[in-house]
């Protein structure tokens, strides 16, 4: 089992910055790939930013050079850090987490972002 906890979501105004931190905990087994995504009301839930342990990364086409996905391994933390912030931004943002070798994602409860113009 993988506890995750958001936090760092808010209001900003356009133009603005986030840094959205997620901490895993409960597992004594390797986190692989730690990944944020998001779910604006009425839409489809939207891959954001992933990194693998490698520090492989790769970002949703509206978000590449705004947002930049890290993590610190001893910490087991991934942060989301968000800048030019845009109203279409605007969603629940979830923190997920994979364990190595498998194929299943936990998630955390998620932590609102709201980008007013």
């Amino acid at each position: 089992q993988v506890q995750l906890v958001e936090s760092g979501g808010g209001l900003v105004q356009a133009g603005g910055s986030l840094r959205l931190s997620c901490i895993a905990s409960g597992s004594s087994f390797t986190i692989n790939t730690m990944a944020w995504h998001r779910q604006a009301p009425g839409k489809r839930r939207e891959l954001v930013a992933a990194i693998t342990d490698g520090r492989s990364r790769n970002y949703l086409d509206s978000v590449k050079g705004r947002f930049t996905i890290s993590r610190d391994n001893a910490k087991n933390t991934v942060y989301l850090q968000m800048n030019s912030l845009k109203p279409e931004d605007t969603a629940v943002y979830y923190c997920t987490a994979r364990l190595s070798g498998t194929e299943f994602d936990y998630w955390g409860q998620g932590t609102q972002v709201t980008v007013s113009s």
